[in-house]
């Protein structure tokens, strides 16, 4: 698993949200943003780190932060999702793989003793100029808000 590190460029990337118009990297140019990768809608740990961004998302906003969720579940997961919690930020249902390999959060993983391939959760925050300029490996579900801000 090669996941990007502090000073890393972003490489160029786009896909879908869950109402089909393409997100791209160059849509947040100028912009901070925070890419939070999960590993899928609507499960207990991912709800609750996404609930906590979006209770916390005026603050973020008011910081300069715009939000990206990411996971590779369909289109149609990720509005069911956004839509049962009302998410104000876009969640990419990246099916292909695309923004989970450009940020390479997809590796070996192990949950109660099975050993497995599967998105790590992570969350980046990107400058203006599409530079990592933070990366959290150890992401509290719950309070993850805090831990960026």
């Amino acid at each position: 698993m090669k996941t990007l590190k502090v000073g890393d460029k972003v490489p160029a990337f786009s896909a879908k949200d869950e109402n089909g118009n393409t997100i791209s990297l160059s849509d947040y140019k100028g912009e901070k943003l925070i890419v939070f990768f999960y590993p899928k809608a609507s499960t207990p740990g991912c709800t609750a780190e996404a609930c906590n961004l979006r209770d916390n998302y005026t603050e973020l906003k008011a910081q300069g932060y715009e939000l990206l969720g990411v996971s590779a579940d369909s289109e149609k997961r990720q509005l069911n999702f956004k839509n049962k919690y009302e998410f104000p930020f876009p969640l990419l249902a990246d099916e292909d793989h695309t923004v989970i390999n450009v940020f390479g959060v997809w590796g070996p993983k192990q949950f109660m003793g099975k050993k497995y391939d599967g998105i790590h959760r992570m969350t980046f925050v990107i400058d203006g100029d599409g530079v990592v300029e933070k990366v959290i490996e150890k992401v509290k579900t719950k309070d993850h808000a805090a831990q960026l801000l």
